[in-house]
């Protein structure tokens, strides 16, 4: 029930922010923030500092949670526009479309924010517009399960697309933005996710020059962004949201950056605590350490001391900190704010185009599906794709076939029509006749729903069903809101009319178990849940942003358990079933679909169950988020060859946010598509590239290995061995890598100059024309190779994706500055060198890997005369 003083407190707010905004509008940002600042106290100035920033109705502040999530559309706050996960994003190597998507992107936050904002300005988690992308941490190896969230392995590509991000999140005006992005997570940071409250990374000052910071330097100062998020881990001895060498020295001293930087959720506890850095004694002194060194939000979890402003002014009060530090990163945040036009009442907001219904608009959804096409990299094709004719028979098999979870990735939106890969092939080819089976699941035997004759009101199962009790909130507390009993457990959630639906959901009975053997639950849900099984908490994904754990259980058939399910739903629609993997499972039905079919699409890979951030998995192959082998999981591997020796024609389509080691199904499947998880409209585009609607134009952002085994450990942060750049032996596939249905030729239309004076860049131009019958894309990639010690084997310098009728020719031209043929030593000074430079111009790397035909490109050659020291970004 609402205080009685509830309304006046509102209209009370209202008419502060009023006359506030009404007196100060024409103000600029930064004399308007320092009017509010001086006017707090330092208990409202510390509260400013949390993620979840308390009212100053006062002053006409609304309270405002900076937590937003938006890598790939807006996630956690509803149906949105779910685009192809990041990985996939770069995948296009297409920077003006990552532009585009990103446009749309902030579109999406400020229609969120404007669909939930209280009546006095105020936001909640994940319904602002301080968004934290994008993540341009480099993915240098895959088994870290956060790499889907990054745009690979190279720093160049990296930042170009990092920056493509930024801008069209915010906008070119800064000092307007349409939201605020934020760059993370600042620095040297890529797994293992077990480890990353502890981990103290000590990178070469020649991997940290060339390697780990480029992106960020980019994306701070050429993209403009407004934000920066320091990360979990240490660096050289200091956690990296205290660490002044991060923070001051790079950030805000050499690179000049004016924003805001906010901490890894529960970085600043990290800081003192027992377990995780233990860098300070007390949570006073790691508030000061991370306020001196620059963080100004602190993302901390309810019940730690960091958690509490009070810690702040203790920390201030007891002479750890100044309360000028305090007053600096207050000033940083509101002016933030007003740039956004979070201080604004109504009709002063900026962006009137834009209404609280422009999120997963038939528009947005249409440039889903163009970056869905652009993300998909053709691997291998023997000549079975396009498809000659329509199949009149197609099986398609694999646990990622009809999966949701595959098509979105994690930090995620909802889709409000997803597209399966099954589904798109059903659109794409309605007369076929079409067998679907799963086969196997991702790690073990497919999940089945658990049928109603098994579960039990009572413990004789003397009467059929579960109790069901509904509450309206979130925690399952108070007195159920509705009790009814029903078959089974399951439930379709409607999207709710007027309010933000907040509701949560209890089935309770017994279950009879049918065989005896492992049993593994969960409820297909697009929201939290937990199970237990005889009072044993077997699987806890509550807060389904981090799964805690998932248990095998053992049942012996013809015993009764006590079963209890708990559900959470938040604000949007949701299918919920009980399911379960039973003992007795094989894959006969697959197999005998298969043999029947004219087509097998086999869709393998990974979710975002199994790789993921900071989760416990128990499965082999898996650890904490991260994988320990690059393997398709064993049970996929073996449905794989036994389909395989059928001998029907099959496309493989593997859906991961990582490189899989796919050895077998290159030897002897005949066409194998990287899908990546492909968004929302994934399906379709995957359905129209086997039946050739498209020509394929996505390239590898990241190099595919043949096996773990040939890395350094994933705990070596040293760039030695990894990347394409520094890796010296045969990779499965090579980063730059993707076949087309087209073919294309090059030749040199300018020649370069023969010697050039150290220091001075280099224009490039090629001429590439199409030589096939059919239209395409192609990616036109610059890479440069310098002898020495201190040389990568090549470095990617330029790139760009071109559109070419058949038998068209277009010119491609490229200015290399002087960076672009400099090296970085051992002590991270960068220079260029005297010499040869060559340089390779064509759609791949200038080398091939064993048993692949060379990609279509041109060499040129130029010498370097003298030597010049460049500056080290």
């Amino acid at each position: 029930m609402k205080h009685p003083h509830h309304s006046r407190t509102v209209l009370a707010a209202a008419v502060a922010m009023t006359l506030c905004c009404s007196a100060l509008a024409q103000t600029a940002p930064g004399e308007r923030a320092r009017a509010l600042v001086a006017r707090m106290t330092l208990e409202e100035k510390a509260g400013q500092l949390q993620h979840d920033s308390p009212a100053v109705a006062r002053l006409g502040i609304p309270r405002y949670n900076w937590w937003n999530e938006g890598l790939h559309g807006v996630a956690r706050a509803g149906n949105a526009t779910v685009f192809p996960q990041t990985i996939g994003l770069a995948a296009t190597w297409n920077s003006p479309l990552v532009a585009r998507v990103a446009d749309t992107v902030g579109t999406e936050f400020r229609a969120k924010f404007l669909e939930t904002v209280e009546p006095d300005g105020g936001s909640s988690i994940y319904r602002g517009l301080t968004v934290w992308s994008p993540n341009v941490n480099i993915f240098r190896d895959p088994r870290w399960g956060r790499g889907q969230e990054t745009y690979g392995e190279d720093p160049h590509l990296s930042s170009r697309m990092g920056v493509a991000y930024v801008q069209g999140l915010q906008g070119r005006d800064t000092g307007a933005p349409k939201v605020s992005a934020t760059v993370k997570h600042l620095a040297v940071h890529s797994g293992p996710e077990a480890d990353r409250h502890k981990d103290d990374i000590h990178p070469s000052r020649r991997d940290l020059t060339e390697t780990y910071l480029p992106a960020f330097h980019a994306t701070v100062t050429e993209g403009k962004a407004l934000s920066v998020m320091c990360a979990y881990n240490a660096v050289d001895g200091v956690p990296a949201c205290a660490n002044t060498a991060l923070l001051q020295d790079y950030l805000r001293g050499s690179w000049k950056f004016q924003g805001h930087i906010v901490s890894d959720c529960g970085a600043v506890a990290d800081i003192h605590t027992e377990g995780a850095h233990r860098y300070t004694r007390t949570p006073e002194q790691a508030v000061a350490a991370a306020l001196k060194a620059g963080t100004d939000v602190f993302c901390e979890f309810g019940g730690s001391p960091t958690a509490d402003p009070a810690t702040t002014v203790r920390a201030v009060q007891q002479g750890l900190v100044a309360e000028a530090d305090v007053d600096r990163a207050v000033l940083r945040l509101l002016e933030a704010r007003i740039r956004l036009g979070l201080l604004e009442s109504p009709a002063q907001r900026p962006f009137k185009e834009i209404s609280a219904k422009d999120y997963d608009t038939p528009a947005h959804r249409s440039l889903n599906l163009e970056a869905a096409r652009q993300s998909l990299v053709l691997l291998k094709n023997d000549g079975l794709l396009p498809l000659a004719k329509a199949p009149r028979r197609i099986a398609v098999i694999g646990p990622n076939a009809d999966s949701v979870d595959a098509l979105v990735g994690n930090y995620n939106g909802t889709p409000s029509r997803p597209i399966t890969v099954l589904e798109g092939i059903r659109a794409r080819f309605p007369r076929a006749e079409l067998t679907h089976i799963e086969g196997t699941g991702w790690v073990a035997p497919p999940l089945q729903d658990v049928p109603a004759a098994d579960l039990c009101l009572d413990a004789a199962c003397a009467q059929p069903g579960l109790k069901r009790e509904r509450f309206d909130n979130l925690g399952l507390e108070g007195a159920p809101a509705a009790v009814e009993n029903v078959a089974k457990a399951e439930f379709k959630w409607g999207w709710p009319d007027a309010t933000e639906r907040k509701s949560s959901m209890r089935w309770s009975g017994y279950l009879r178990a049918t065989e005896s053997g492992a049993h593994n639950f969960r409820l297909k849900s697009d929201h939290g849940y937990r199970i237990r099984v005889d009072g044993q908490l077997v699987t806890d994904l509550w807060d389904i942003a981090w799964p805690t754990s998932k248990t095998e259980v053992g049942l012996v058939a013809g015993k009764v358990y006590r079963i209890e399910v708990e559900a959470v739903q938040q604000g949007w629609g949701g299918d919920q079933r009980l399911q379960w993997t039973r003992p007795s499972f094989d894959d006969s039905a697959a197999l005998e679909a298969a043999g029947k079919a004219d087509l097998i699409v086999y869709v393998s890979g990974l979710n975002w169950q199994l790789e993921g951030e900071e989760m416990t998995v128990r499965a082999p192959g898996f650890a904490g988020g991260d994988r320990t082998s690059i393997d398709l999981p064993v049970p996929q591997e073996a449905l794989l060859e036994r389909l395989g020796a059928l001998g029907r024609p099959m496309v493989l389509v593997n859906m991961s946010g990582s490189a899989m080691a796919l050895n077998w199904a290159d030897k002897k499947v005949p066409a194998i598509i990287q899908a990546w998880y492909p968004g929302g409209e994934g399906g379709q585009a995957v359905a129209e590239l086997i039946a050739g609607d498209f020509s394929p134009a996505g390239r590898l952002p990241v190099t595919f290995y043949k096996s773990e085994a040939d890395l350094p450990p994933f705990k070596d942060y040293g760039m030695k061995g990894r990347t394409y750049k520094y890796f010296k032996g045969e990779p499965l596939y090579p980063f730059g890598h993707g076949l087309s249905y087209t073919r294309f030729s090059y030749a040199p239309a300018a020649a370069i100059p023969r010697e050039i004076r150290a220091g001075s860049g280099v224009n490039l131009a090629v001429d590439v024309k199409n030589e096939g019958q059919r239209a395409g894309d192609e990616v036109v990639q610059v890479y440069v190779t310098r002898k020495g010690d201190a040389a990568p084997n090549s470095t990617l310098a330029g790139f760009t994706r071109v559109s070419l009728k058949p038998g068209e020719t277009r010119r491609v031209t490229f200015a290399l500055d002087a960076k672009a043929l400099s090296t970085v030593d051992q002590a991270g000074n960068r220079s260029v060198e005297p010499g040869p430079a060559y340089l390779w111009v064509g759609g791949g790397q200038p080398a091939a890997a064993a048993g692949m035909r060379p990609a279509a490109g041109a060499r040129l050659q130029t010498t370097v005369k003298g030597r010049r020291a460049l500056p080290a970004f």
